[in-house]
């Protein structure tokens, strides 16, 4: 959702830009998400992307610049620099919040809030190496591996009596669990009535309150963690091992007989091919290609930097774009038809020849994965395990995806 109640603060695309790999294309709404509401002459004038502006000074400093401006519609950024070096942050202790979205049965604090935004939190901590606590409405402040059952309180809804105590509560077990506080900075990652509850007894105590979040919508927050997310507590063997499944990969037309049952969500996939497509596209290259499995990628990870949910899913990517769109929108049928069209000889793509030859040769794994947030960092670790040859971006270079960069621009 956009954020139309105040101008734009740039920060968060400072600290977003400095987390994500170049280039990074966001559409205006995309930017207003991390920014907040841009000015009229920003999509009016392109001198205002330009010079020693504030909002420019923003991004130079996380070591890009604008490139490919569409006044109202695209930008893009691309990193031309190294990012400004922040000073080290020299808060002592950790603070996060709690959320609402929790596991039904008792856990581990750290494990029991199941949130994107907590998933988050947790990762920086963790990343941060400081003491971390967590803020709780219902217990006030507990360490990450204190046992919690399911509760349902949220501090905003709570009298100002009920704040007063809790704050106080929460500074004295800090203090109690952490050592004195006076002459130590605490960071804290929570919303305003958390803060402000702490700020007071904190300030008691003789300690200084570090609140680089305040003001920022949900979306900036995710933001301004971005892709710098941990997800090394997502084991990707276990998908490895599902998508080089060639026992479960299923022909197309059996796919599409699932009408999306168990589909319609976010996920990994895979794509195989057999011996007489991969003797087809190794015409096409004129390199060889193996049968087996030649493609893998993902459908419905949020987008980043912007924290912008995606509403694709493994049914509308596979059903719709690969085996009933159009190369122009798929990369997938781009690169197959490329390939054909070169052994074909014909300088364009046929895609009802090109849909017909998938259902023939080819076969596809679907792997769904709930946490949409995480999905593109794990999609990584699995591309570097499977190594498809047909996947192009950001893998190393061999000649097969050397050759197929050339077809692909070749053949449209």
């Amino acid at each position: 959702m956009v954020n139309t109640g105040a101008m734009a603060q740039w920060k968060p695309l400072q600290d977003a830009l400095g987390k994500a790999e170049s280039p990074v294309q966001l559409a205006w709404s995309e930017l207003e998400l991390i920014v907040g509401r841009l000015p009229p002459s920003a999509a009016k004038h392109r001198a205002w992307w330009s010079g020693d502006r504030p909002h420019v000074k923003a991004w130079r400093a996380a070591g890009y610049t604008v490139t490919d401006l569409v006044l109202g519609e695209t930008v893009t950024f691309v990193r031309t620099s190294e990012p400004d070096q922040p000073p080290p942050s020299d808060a002592d202790l950790l603070l996060v919040t709690c959320v609402k979205d929790k596991l039904n049965v008792p856990a581990a604090a750290a494990d029991l809030y199941v949130s994107a935004l907590f998933k988050k939190e947790r990762a920086f901590a963790e990343r941060k190496g400081l003491p971390w606590f967590i803020l709780s409405a219902e217990h006030g402040l507990v360490a990450p591996g204190e046992w919690l059952a399911p509760y349902d309180r949220y501090l905003p809804d709570t009298p100002a009596s009920y704040r007063a105590v809790w704050g106080n509560w929460v500074v004295e077990r800090l203090e109690l669990l952490a050592g004195p506080l006076r002459g130590r900075v605490v960071e804290v990652h929570a919303s305003a009535a958390y803060v402000d509850a702490i700020a007071k007894p904190m300030s008691a105590k003789g300690a200084t309150l570090l609140d680089p979040l305040r003001g920022l919508t949900l979306g900036q927050r995710l933001a301004w963690y971005g892709t710098g997310l941990d997800v090394s507590y997502v084991d990707a063997g276990p998908f490895v091992q599902r998508l080089r499944s060639h026992e479960v990969a299923e022909a197309p037309s059996e796919f599409l007989q699932r009408q999306g049952v168990g589909l319609r969500v976010a996920g990994l996939y895979s794509w195989w091919i057999d011996a007489a497509g991969a003797a087809d596209l190794s015409r096409g290259l004129g390199l060889p290609i193996s049968a087996g499995l030649i493609y893998a990628g993902l459908a419905g990870a949020t987008r980043w930097p912007s924290g912008k949910r995606s509403t694709n899913t493994l049914w509308a990517r596979i059903a719709g774009m690969h085996l009933g769109g159009n190369h122009e929108f798929s990369t997938f049928r781009r690169t197959l038809g490329a390939a054909l069209a070169n052994a074909a000889q014909s300088e364009s793509i046929d895609e009802a020849r090109l849909t017909a030859w998938m259902r023939d040769h080819l076969k596809v794994v679907a792997v769904p994965y709930a946490d949409a947030d995480t999905l593109g960092r794990l999609e990584e670790a699995v591309l570097k395990a499977l190594d498809p040859p047909l996947n192009l971006k950001g893998m190393s270079q061999t000649p097969v995806r050397a050759r197929l960069t050339q077809l692909r621009s070749k053949h449209h």
